[in-house]
């Protein structure tokens, strides 16, 4: 694969179209909320926006600490523009049974930043929902409350959005205690959305706030027995404590991990699998040694540096950012975008695959488990 010509989310490589749409189940702020990406037969697919309401963008300028008067109309300007090449709320391929991965995104993001991974696993048979999570660590999430006025007169007469934004650390406050807590948050968020799949694979019904494909269609075809966690950054931390506290996780793929909100007891629990992909330059040598200890229990610890990449690189952002924005808040390394992903990608298929028993050919990537390929270096060079 060449450098990347043009920017945008790239269409999945594997057999299937893919279909997404918007869960949000409850519509309170504990409730659960995500995005789901899932084979499709639909023939024409209808693109949807990348950042899907505009106060995303002031959320993003809120966490980056920048003018919310100016950035966010510069945002737009940037991205406002990209779509990601699904089905919105096309029709379900109910044909047969598919294995989950419950995505959780890292500290200032939302459930729209890994369309490019969640939807090439989507594309190579895998149900993905990508949660939106609510400990206030996205950059800005939404659930609804009732209205008091009782003039309106459309779908959501009764309910108003509340806008939650990303809780900032006060000057002198510890770190620690408040990420293991927005942690704790997390997984139980994440095993929230396998508890929603749980019931929609049953019969029961759902009820969506938004509009979206008819959830019912997913009955029977969710194989509740192949679930794995995934997970960048907090996410990456997210999966790790998820597969240890929640037994129906199988597996986690943890991608350049944040090591920093986990507890010093949790290294004994965590038992399953871990595929730990790491960036060339986010991880330190206190927060590897960490990623070792992983193993104490666990002879199924695999981790990679993908050489020359950056943390941003498992985002969406390495592939919707040109060179000046790229330069400006470090999104790309030296490596190609679409390599970077697709070496993620291709890895985390090759470890899935082992780990939860699939009927697929992803094996033929099993030399990038073990680290195997000229893209990979032994560990992450600090530079």
């Amino acid at each position: 694969m060449g450098s990347s010509q043009s920017l945008g989310v790239p269409s999945g490589t594997g057999p299937f179209k893919v279909g997404c749409t918007d869960v949000m189940a409850d519509h309170t702020r504990q409730g659960s909320f995500f995005r789901l990406y899932y084979p499709t037969e639909a023939e024409q697919l209808k693109p949807v926006s990348w950042i899907p309401q505009y106060q995303y963008f002031v959320g993003l300028a809120d966490y980056l600490d920048k003018s919310k008067m100016w950035f966010p109309p510069l945002l737009s300007l940037a991205f406002g523009h990209y779509s990601v090449p699904v089905g919105w709320n096309a029709s379900f391929r109910a044909v047969e049974k598919y294995p989950v991965i419950i995505f959780s995104h890292g500290l200032g993001a939302f459930r729209t930043v890994y369309s490019s991974i969640c939807l090439e696993m989507a594309s190579q048979g895998f149900l993905v929902a990508a949660v939106e999570h609510r400990d206030e660590s996205a950059a800005c999430t939404y659930y609804f409350k009732p209205q008091m006025e009782e003039h309106s007169a459309d779908a959501h007469s009764d309910l108003e959005e509340v806008w939650l934004p990303v809780r900032k650390l006060n000057a002198g406050e510890e770190e620690f205690p408040l990420r293991n807590n927005q942690l704790s948050q997390r997984v139980e968020e994440c095993g929230r959305v396998l508890n929603i799949l749980s019931e929609i694979n049953s019969g029961t019904s759902i009820k969506n706030t938004l509009e979206s494909l008819h959830l019912s269609d997913l009955k029977g075809c969710i194989d509740l027995q192949k679930v794995a966690v995934m997970g960048h950054s907090f996410g990456g931390s997210t999966s790790i404590l998820a597969l240890a506290k929640d037994k129906r996780f199988r597996c986690a793929v943890a991608l350049d991990t944040w090591m920093l909100p986990l507890a010093e007891d949790i290294y004994s629990e965590v038992i399953g699998p871990i595929f730990c992909i790491n960036s060339d330059k986010f991880q330190t040598k206190e927060s590897l040694a960490k990623q070792e200890r992983l193993k104490s229990k666990n002879n199924d610890l695999k981790i990679i540096t993908i050489a020359d990449s950056v943390h941003q690189s498992q985002t969406d952002f390495t592939l919707l950012t040109g060179d000046l924005l790229s330069r400006a808040f470090e999104t790309r390394g030296r490596i190609d975008p679409l390599k970077g992903l697709e070496i993620t990608n291709r890895a985390a298929m090759a470890f899935l695959q082992r780990h939860l028993d699939l009927q697929k050919d992803f094996d033929k990537w099993n030399a990038l488990v073990e680290g195997n390929d000229t893209h990979l270096v032994s560990e992450p060079r600090h530079s």
